[in-house]
């Protein structure tokens, strides 16, 4: 983030031989004629000199040429989010899919805006890894995300998750302080805006406080190189060869399709990441195919959920989850099969009654879960 530009100033050095002298009345004929002394000629004033910029410029390109035009900021092209690293991007959606307020888009504006992506501490901030988290805030938020025994801020998956959890925090807050009626403002920007000042300046303005301004300003200009990560992946596919899911609900009613849809309860527009099957409090929700629990808990967004790893089908990792459950009936590394029970029909987290929310992803990558189920 720090971009270092090297700034290359042309100086001009150009010195003027000194003028001729002014003509002299001429001297009497009787005086002895003194030699005039002569001044730099055309030549040594304009063809010298030319001769030499020419050199000097030849010997330039020579070494490696003119550099490519400065970058204008104005007329950039975003970027398509292929700088982030791969292993980043199921990370960077998982942690924003704890709420429904963040998009991948804005954490990875966030981490660019705070280390451009280096993990290197700040030794007088105390700030550490790509999140820039100091030792007391990773206290709160941090967790071993990853499961590889060791919960850092150094950890790139550890971190990414732990600023999710941080975000959708001040997102919770600062909701509730929008439906009170005591803040107004875009949900999105708030929520930045709590993150660098706090929510107590928040809800003390009323609005996005001036001092949170320039932070702001400058997570939003990074948003569009990164918008590509809030999109699925269909990777041409266009779904599988044939429905490869049992249903997860019997009828699949869909109340909700997948794709681009504000919010029933935030008003935020955003991609709906699955289905919403209509279905009674307590009906039976059942595992689509066969796999691995991977999660079972309760979020803030989507209440009680579950997700399950199928393995990898047709060359992609697929998962499926299920959420706004009223029950839980199966634990994290449980094996099921396609048509095991798992849990029933709830409105936990933010819902507007109950109803299945049904997703699946590939690779990390959300995708419309319509063409992967039996009907």
């Amino acid at each position: 983030m720090n971009d270092e530009r090297l700034t290359v100033a042309r100086t001009a050095d150009e010195t003027d031989g000194p003028p001729p002298e002014p003509d002299r009345p001429e001297a009497p004929e009787s005086a002895p004629v003194r030699k005039r002394r002569r001044g730099p000629g055309p030549f040594t004033l304009l063809v010298v000199p030319a001769l030499v910029t020419f050199t000097g410029v030849a010997a330039f390109l020579a070494l490696g040429g003119l550099p490519d035009p400065w970058p204008d900021d104005s007329d950039a092209k975003p970027s398509t989010g292929a700088d982030v690293d791969p292993s980043y991007v199921p990370w960077l959606r998982k942690a924003a899919s704890a709420c429904t307020v963040l998009e991948p888009s804005v954490l990875a504006a966030q981490i660019d805006q705070l280390s451009g992506w280096s993990d290197d501490s700040d030794a007088l901030s105390g700030q550490k890894g790509i999140a820039a988290f100091t030792d007391s805030e990773w206290r709160t938020w941090g967790k071993d995300d990853d499961g590889n025994g060791h919960a850092s801020p150094r950890d790139p998956a550890d971190a990414i998750m732990a600023l999710g959890r941080r975000d959708c925090s001040l997102a919770e807050k600062v909701t509730e302080l929008r439906t009170e009626g005591r803040v107004n403002g875009d949900l999105v920007e708030l929520t930045l805006a709590a993150y660098a000042t706090g929510p107590d300046a928040v809800t003390e303005a009323g609005r996005v406080p001036p001092e949170a301004k320039t932070y702001l300003d400058e997570v939003q200009a990074l948003l569009p190189r990164y918008e590509a990560l809030d999109r699925e992946d269909s990777g041409g596919a266009g779904g599988p060869a044939g429905a490869l899911l049992t249903a997860p609900v019997t009828p699949l009613t869909v109340t909700s399709p997948y794709g681009s849809r504000e919010h029933p309860l935030t008003g935020v527009t955003k991609l709906h990441t699955g289905v919403d099957f209509a279905a009674p409090q307590g009906a039976q929700v059942v595992a689509a195919r066969r796999g691995r629990v991977v999660f079972a808990a309760l979020t803030s967004a989507y209440g009680n959920r579950i997700v399950i790893d199928h393995g990898t089908i047709q060359g992609k990792r697929v998962e499926t989850t299920y959420s706004h459950l009223s029950s839980l009936d199966v634990a994290v590394g449980r094996t099921v099969e396609a048509g095991t029970p798992i849990g029933r029909v709830g409105s936990t987290g933010l819902s507007t009654g109950p109803h299945l929310h049904f997703e699946v992803i590939l690779d990390g990558y959300y995708t419309d879960p319509g063409p992967w189920l039996t009907t």
